[in-house]
């Protein structure tokens, strides 16, 4: 089920960020919220390049905090500038679902992830 929300998340709800937020160009708007998945790339520097418990967020560069205060940043500027914010946050909050996921599966399993603080206070807020 994991997986089936993460690529949901990533592919089809920006589909309707596009169609029902931006009509008359949500085709081009699709286009842009998909092409922001390029911010993976930073997974080849990792090493392993895949790791299937490893939580994106804050541990590879373009998912860091500091990385993620440039997208919020993006969100001020005009067209085409602003959707790739939008595409960037969305993809971020997309990666930190998944890391939610696995914490509640898992909190030991994540207890070296540089996001696990991040994870610990999010779960406490949201009663998990």
């Amino acid at each position: 089920m994991q997986t089936f929300i993460h690529y949901f998340l990533h592919l089809v709800l920006p589909f309707f960020i596009a169609f029902f937020f931006f009509k008359k160009d949500w085709k081009v708007l699709y286009a842009i919220l998909l092409a922001t998945m390029v911010v993976d790339l930073d997974h080849l520097f990792a090493n392993p390049i895949f790791e299937v418990n490893r939580c994106s967020i804050n541990f590879h560069f373009l998912h860091s905090y500091y990385a993620m205060v440039v997208y919020f940043v993006l969100l001020f500027l005009r067209k085409p500038f602003k959707i790739i914010g939008i595409g960037l946050l969305f993809h971020m909050l997309t990666d930190f679902v998944d890391c939610m996921i696995m914490y509640i599966n898992c909190k030991s399993c994540l207890a070296t992830a540089p996001a696990f603080e991040l994870l610990s206070t999010v779960s406490k807020w949201i009663g998990i």
